[in-house]
């Protein structure tokens, strides 16, 4: 296998500039949902449920890491999982996968969760207009999480149809078998 492309957006945007385009993304789409959802329904809002609000707030992270797995269960075996420490009291949960695993299955993990929770999150808005302003909560914070999943499939895109996927120490490498 010969390495197409190394892809690390960490160290390409730097932890500051990807909150900061997370944080952005947050604001758009709470803004713009939560706009559209008072014209299509003007009923008002009830805070009767905070207490699951917050508890779906925290649940959030650890759905999102559970769908990526999703695609990959057939490889489960060369998916590694950890939780480490950020600024002392934040887990944050990762997956690791050691072994190359096809592009389509790699892509389909990136956008799982964006697809099956901002799915959920539209409907659960449509459904109970009254909650509507926490759904825009959970989908803006929720599109916030996303974005780096984002990023990585927009250059995981552009690379070959058969490439493999290896996540390394260095980021993501896109191998190509050498015939290629």
């Amino acid at each position: 296998m010969n390495c197409w492309k190394t892809i690390n957006v960490k160290k390409q945007y730097g932890f500051e500039r990807i909150f900061l385009l997370s944080s952005i993304a947050f604001l758009t789409v709470f803004t713009v949902f939560h706009i559209i959802m008072g014209m299509v329904d003007a009923v008002p809002y009830s805070d009767r449920l905070f207490p699951l609000f917050t508890a779906v707030f925290f649940l959030i992270y650890p759905i999102h890491k559970s769908l990526h797995f999703i695609p990959l269960i057939r490889y489960r075996e060369h998916v590694d999982f950890s939780v480490k420490k950020l600024f002392i009291y934040v887990p944050v949960l990762s997956l690791f996968v050691r072994e190359p695993v096809p592009k389509f299955n790699f892509v389909l993990s990136l956008l799982m969760p964006f697809v099956v929770l901002n799915t959920a999150l539209l409907a659960g808005a449509y459904i109970l207009p009254a909650f509507a302003h926490y759904f825009s909560i959970l989908l803006a914070f929720h599109c916030g999480l996303c974005l780096i999943d984002l990023i990585y499939v927009k250059h995981l895109v552009r690379s070959p149809k058969t490439s493999l996927v290896e996540e390394t120490a260095h980021g993501y490498e896109i191998l190509i078998p050498p015939s290629e």
